[in-house]
């Protein structure tokens, strides 16, 4: 907000009103594009299983979700008897209201004029906006680890302990990439961000200058941190009868559904921000058309996000913690020290590890060597994890033989 030109003209009447407006639209944005991504979901997934989805309400079934809506909110609410009844009742928004306020750090296009007041097409620009957007990712957390507890049931309950574990594992993947992409960038203004990537070519993407190891980490810990399939261990209905949300019903249950979806939205911005220059994209007629680029790459983030739900199954709990702590982790710390080494010998502002492959031959042989080094490490715990696991099973099998008769 402070980096607005529209605060350059003094908090007049109008510099008010055009903020309302700003906010009112983010979250009418934010709203309308869940109703949207229930649908989008639901059809992409019956297509891909050869399916026609949702067809009865509304044209072609586009309103299904709606009604689906209109239903959870006249269904008859209810509280658990051995709830506790205020963070029972408090729980679904601490879910939803980060995601509201991430979104507004999020730049959608370039600047307008309103009334001689001109004006980013963002609701705020902090000089702090990725350490909001960390912030608010922790905060999630509480929301579904407080309606486990509160619900006073035991299935709930373990899907809180599972989110307590698993959010706060992936966490860590998530500050490392998100801490390579703001030192490429040197800034943590998201428009900062946006505008290192101009003129928004492949190349200038972070998706690029990162050289991809960063993205793919942080793409697979955002989905963590949203619970979505492959790691949706906290709501595993197989194993918890639906997890964390098990008790609620009505409007509350409407508030963590509208939640889940939100952050896949608001997420899905995250990724375009960071990685794949924001609303940035080639001019037509001479035209920038910043938000058309922005919302069709947010549109291919969410069908990503869709088609893994749709062909991936669900990881074990010790496969998903293997994979947070001893392959992401270091994975993510590793190659944070090696961009950093990279900026510091290469010296240029702006150019990235793609970049220093290209003038730097000894470049690529640090990368060859870096990885072949990781995976050395990598299959040396799995050998010894799969060694430990040989020999306790002899012994079992020894002193099965000697009680034996």
């Amino acid at each position: 907000m402070n980096g607005d030109p529209l605060f350059s003209h003094g908090l007049s009447l109008a510099v008010w009103v055009i903020l309302l407006v700003k906010v009112i639209a983010v979250f009418a944005i934010v709203l309308l594009s869940v109703l949207f991504m229930v649908m989008y979901e639901r059809k992409a997934i019956a297509r891909l299983g050869v399916r026609y989805g949702p067809n009865r309400a509304g044209p072609n079934g586009w309103l299904q979700s709606l009604a689906d809506g209109t239903k959870l909110l006249f269904k008859e609410a209810f509280t658990v008897r051995t709830a506790d009844k205020l963070v029972y009742k408090i729980a679904p928004y601490l879910m939803l209201v980060p995601m509201m306020v991430v979104f507004a750090i999020v730049p959608l296009g370039g600047t307008i004029t309103i009334a001689h007041h001109t004006t980013e097409l963002q609701l705020a620009d902090p000089p702090w906006g990725i350490l909001w957007l960390l912030m608010m990712s922790g905060v999630a957390v509480y929301g579904v680890m407080l309606a486990g507890w509160a619900s006073g049931s035991k299935y709930p309950l373990l899907g809180s302990v599972r989110a307590s574990a698993q959010m706060v594992s992936y966490e860590a993947v998530l500050g490392l990439t998100t801490a390579t992409v703001v030192l490429m960038t040197r800034s943590l203004h998201t428009s900062a961000i946006v505008a290192a990537q101009q003129p928004g070519t492949l190349y200038d993407w972070n998706f690029i200058h990162t050289a991809i190891v960063p993205f793919v980490l942080f793409f697979i810990a955002i989905t963590a941190e949203m619970e979505r399939p492959p790691f949706d261990l906290l709501e595993a209905e197989e194993e918890l009868s639906g997890g964390y949300n098990m008790e609620y019903g009505s409007i509350d249950f409407a508030w963590f559904y509208l939640a889940g979806y939100a952050a896949l939205v608001t997420n899905s911005a995250i990724i375009v921000t960071l990685w794949f220059g924001g609303p940035d994209g080639p001019r037509i007629a001479g035209h920038s058309i910043g938000p058309f680029w922005f919302v069709l790459k947010v549109l291919i983030v969410l069908y990503v996000f869709v088609w893994i739900r749709a062909t991936l199954p669900r990881l074990r709990y010790d496969q998903l913690m293997d994979l947070g702590w001893k392959r992401m982790i270091p994975a993510a710390l590793a190659w944070l020290m090696i961009v950093a080494g990279f900026q510091v010998t290469n010296n240029v502002s702006g150019s990235g590890v793609a970049h220093f492959l290209v003038t730097r031959e000894w470049g690529l042989a640090a990368i060859g060597a870096s990885i072949v080094l990781f995976w050395l490490l990598v299959r040396a715990i799995d050998v010894g994890r799969d060694a430990a696991t040989i020999e306790d099973a002899q012994e079992t099998l020894a002193a099965r033989e000697v009680s034996e008769p």
